[in-house]
């Protein structure tokens, strides 16, 4: 994939950094600046404010799906992702990742905290695109399932054991600080570089099991909160003093003007939506507004003016904007399933082509991915949102302009539209169907995750040195 010369809208001279955070089930109503009435976050309230904030920007409805779609710029069941464990949160080998492609025009990158998208060998991120990997595995730190996806054994979020460039290391303090405190060495060493950087943020945070350091549970005390929603939210509050530490590093280290800093989350809400979910309905693992939309926050002093952008946009934008910044010409054989959010970064009014946008929760039992076609799918087009819950029941149809909070079905007003969005629908799933190569997989019976492990420190299953 070569380098080309730039296009219209990217760099002319040295391409920018970029530094893209994204955290782990926090939901698009766990900030202040978006309405939240409990939340501390008065370091992303600042970057809110410093940012072009895509005020309709959509995700997958759980993480590894999410991780897949961002990195290749498609649907992740086009990569074989329809779940987050049992061998169906593995990405195709054959993906191309937006890491990849960056790597080969020139950039450093590293990755910080979360894969999620194959703990087997072969598809460890070392392999994907990052020269440097500071992970845990499976999907939270500390978990374990059958077959491949797993972490190492016994690993909690204080000093966790984490795998650095193929190395199991013992870290100290809260996963979180670990995670950015790497993060910011390596960006620190990229300074003095001819070559731009890309530093992809993965905290596990806030994920279940909720932990985080006393201090920061105890901001919550006193309010009527459970003590799961204090601890939720001092997780969060943890998250924003480290995005605080890391926007005020690139300061002082003169890369702010030259570094594309973007904050996202993964998917809908989770621990902090019976507080405050911005008016919207559904959370995590479905596929309603709140299932899917994120905050997208796009810092980019001197390049990007702050301001709000309504552009229905998703994650899977994300590749063809990083390539376009980068300077790279992709081959339309790649045929990516989004598009540049360059024209929106520069102009909040820029035109914006109708589109369509997928969702489908997938999860569905091992073999049941034919039949599971209408289970917990939708359709965005423009404000409206369709949504299917099960084959025996029809499309609905409510108009998010209107009714943000999904609550008055209108299918029966417009049977045409509906008719012609579940046309769409088919034709989208009769194309992604036959690329769901992981549905028959079958894992090893020890995870080749925990053998590494073992093989590094001694011991075996039950035995954790």
């Amino acid at each position: 994939m070569a380098a080309a010369a730039g296009t219209a809208h990217a760099q002319t001279t040295r391409p920018p950094n970029i530094v893209l955070v994204m955290t782990d089930d926090q939901g698009y109503g766990d900030l202040a600046c978006l309405g939240n009435p409990v939340v501390k976050t008065p370091n992303l309230d600042r970057l809110h404010g410093e940012s072009r904030r895509f005020t309709d920007f959509h995700v997958s409805p759980t993480c590894a799906p999410t991780r897949c779609a961002l990195l290749t710029g498609k649907h992740e069941f086009r990569s074989g992702i329809t779940h987050t464990i049992l061998e169906r949160e593995r990405m195709s080998l054959q993906a191309t990742t937006i890491a990849q492609v960056l790597q080969g025009a020139g950039y450093s990158t590293g990755i910080f905290g979360k894969w999620h998208l194959g703990d087997d060998d072969d598809r460890q991120p070392g392999k994907r695109g990052f020269g440097e990997v500071f992970v845990h595995g499976c999907g939270g730190i500390g978990q374990d399932y059958p077959g491949t996806c797993s972490d190492a054994p016994g690993n909690t979020y204080f000093d966790p054991v984490i795998r650095h460039n193929g190395v199991f290391e013992r870290t100290h303090g809260f996963c979180t600080d670990v995670f950015f405190g790497q993060a910011q060495q390596w960006i620190e060493a990229q300074r003095h570089s001819e070559k731009p950087f890309f530093a992809y943020i993965t905290p596990n945070a806030p994920h279940e099991p909720l932990s985080c350091p006393a201090e920061y549970r105890r901001m919550y005390e006193g309010l009527g909160l459970p003590e799961a929603t204090q601890t939720y939210f001092g997780m969060v509050t943890n998250i924003d003093d480290n995005v605080g530490r890391l926007v005020s590093r690139l300061t002082d280290w003169g890369l702010e003007r030259n570094t594309l800093f973007i904050f996202m989350t993964d998917n809908g809400g989770t621990g902090g939506v019976k507080v405050f979910n911005a008016g919207m309905r559904g959370a995590k693992v479905t596929p309603w507004n709140g299932g899917t939309r994120v905050p997208a926050f796009f810092r980019w002093p001197g390049k990007i003016a702050p301001g709000d952008a309504g552009q229905l946009a998703a994650h899977i934008d994300l590749f063809p904007t990083f390539a376009e910044l980068a300077g790279v010409s992709l081959p339309e054989s790649m045929k990516l399933d989004g598009r540049s959010l360059v024209p929106a970064l520069l102009d909040a009014k820029a035109p914006w082509e109708h589109r369509l946008l997928f969702t489908h929760v997938g999860r569905w039992a091992k073999g049941k991915a034919a039949e599971s076609k209408y289970a917990n799918c939708s359709v965005r087009s423009g404000v409206f949102n369709m949504v299917r819950l099960t084959a025996a029941k029809p499309w609905e149809l409510y108009d998010l302009q209107e009714d943000p909070g999904e609550t008055k079905d209108i299918a029966a007003t417009k049977p045409e539209f509906v008719a012609r969005m579940d046309a769409a629908y088919s034709a989208w799933w009769n194309e992604v169907l036959p690329a769901l190569e992981n549905e028959d997989a079958v894992g090893p019976p020890v995870a080749p995750y925990k053998k590494a492990y073992w093989k590094q420190f001694g011991g075996g299953p039950g035995v954790y040195p």
